[in-house]
C-alpha cells in the first residue's frame, strides 16, 4: 500500500517507517525537516502540517494515513497551551479533512496512554480532543481509523526528551544519575522497535475502529530501573533522588474511569528490557565520546584523562 507518515522523521514516526517500509509498503515522510533516518526505498516531503493547501496534495494517492506529527513532549505542551492546540489538534483537524476528501482506508493516529488520565496536562488535553475528532469523521464521513495509545517509550533514536535516554545519558556523562521522584512510580515501559511492529500489525481490518494500548509487558519501578542502568554500567553511578514538582505525570497509572476502552497489544517475542538498554548505551556512549577505545574490559574517554 502507498501510506503517508507525518512527523515520520522524529524518534517513533521513523521506526514505524522503517517497519512499514519492511513489510514492502510505499512509504512517504512528511515533516518539517528531514529524517535523518531516511531510506533509499522511501520519500521525504518538507513541510507543515498546519499548510492545509500542501496536506490536500501530499495526501492524494495514499491508501492509509499514520498521524505522529505535533508535540510529543509532556512537559513542552504544558509550557506551550497555543501551540499544543495548534499543533496537535488543528494539525489533526486540518489532516483528517484532507483524508476524508481524498478517499483515504485509514487514518492511524499516535494518540497515548495517558489520553483519559487526570495526568498529562495539556498534552492529554490534545490527546482527547484529536481523539473526539477522529470518532465524529468517521460517523460523519466513513473515515475508517485506528487510534495506538503508546506508553512509555525507550530505544535508539531517542533524545533528552525521552525519561530513558536522559537517565542512561547522566549515567555515561556524569557517573551519576539525578532522578526527580519517590522511584516508587511504575512504568510499563515498550521498546520502541516493539511498537513500530505492532503498529504495522494493525492494518488489518480486524483493527479498523479502534483503539489499541501499546504498553510493555511488564511492569517497572523507576528505583528498579535506576539500579538495573547502574549495574549495567558499573557500580559506581551514584543515584541521587530528589523531590518532584511535576505535576503532568502520573504515579502508578494513567488511567481513569472511562468508557472508551481500548485493547491492549503486546509483541511476541519482544525485545529483553536488558537487551534494549545495552542497545541505548551504546547509541548514547557514541554520541557522547567522540574518540573511544576499549580498555581492560572500560571504555576509556582519552580526552578527559
Amino acid at each position: 500500500m502507498n501510506i503517508l507518515i507525518t512527523g515520520g522523521s522524529g524518534f517513533l514516526g521513523s521506526h514505524v517507517a522503517d517497519a512499514l517500509s519492511d513489510a514492502d509498503h510505499e512509504v512517504t515522510i512528511f515533516d518539517s525537516h528531514k529524517s535523518r533516518y531516511l531510506r533509499p526505498d522511501q520519500k521525504m516531503i518538507i513541510g507543515d502540517v498546519l499548510d492545509q493547501e500542501s496536506l490536500n496534495k501530499i495526501v492524494k494517492g495514499q491508501d492509509v494515513v499514520f498521524h505522529f506529527a505535533g508535540i510529543a513532549d509532556i512537559d513542552e505542551c504544558a509550557s506551550k497551551p497555543v501551540d499544543t492546540a495548534k499543533y496537535n489538534i488543528l494539525g489533526t483537524v486540518q489532516l483528517l479533512d484532507a483524508c476524508r476528501k481524498a478517499n483515504i482506508k485509514r487514518f492511524v493516529f499516535a494518540s497515548s496512554a495517558y489520553v483519559y488520565s487526570v495526568s498529562g496536562s495539556f498534552y492529554a488535553a490534545s490527546k482527547q480532543a484529536c481523539e473526539i475528532f477522529i470518532e465524529n469523521f468517521s460517523k460523519l464521513y466513513n473515515l475508517k481509523y485506528t487510534c495506538l495509545r503508546y506508553g512509555s517509550l525507550y530505544g535508539k533514536r531517542a533524545d533528552d526528551r525521552n525519561s530513558v535516554y536522559r537517565l542512561i545519558k547522566q549515567a555515561i556523562q556524569n557517573g551519576k544519575i539525578i532522578y526527580h521522584g519517590t522511584g516508587e512510580e511504575i512504568r510499563e515501559l515498550i521498546h520502541v522497535q516493539d511498537a513500530a511492529q505492532i503498529s504495522v500489525a494493525i492494518l488489518k481490518p480486524e483493527f479498523e475502529n479502534q483503539y489499541i494500548i501499546l504498553t510493555g509487558a511488564e511492569k517497572m519501578r523507576y528505583i528498579d530501573l535506576l539500579e538495573m542502568i547502574r549495574e549495567m554500567l558499573g557500580t559506581k553511578i551514584k543515584i541521587e533522588m530528589l523531590p518532584s514538582e511535576r505535576k503532568a505525570h502520573y504515579k502508578i497509572t494513567p488511567y481513569n474511569f472511562s468508557p472508551k476502552l481500548g485493547r491492549k497489544m503486546v509483541n511476541n517475542p519482544h525485545i529483553d528490557m536488558g537487551q534494549g538498554l545495552l542497545q541505548c548505551m551504546a547509541e548514547i556512549y557514541e554520541n557522547v565520546h567522540v574518540k573511544k577505545h576499549k580498555e581492560m574490559g572500560l571504555f576509556v574517554n582519552r580526552e578527559q584523562e
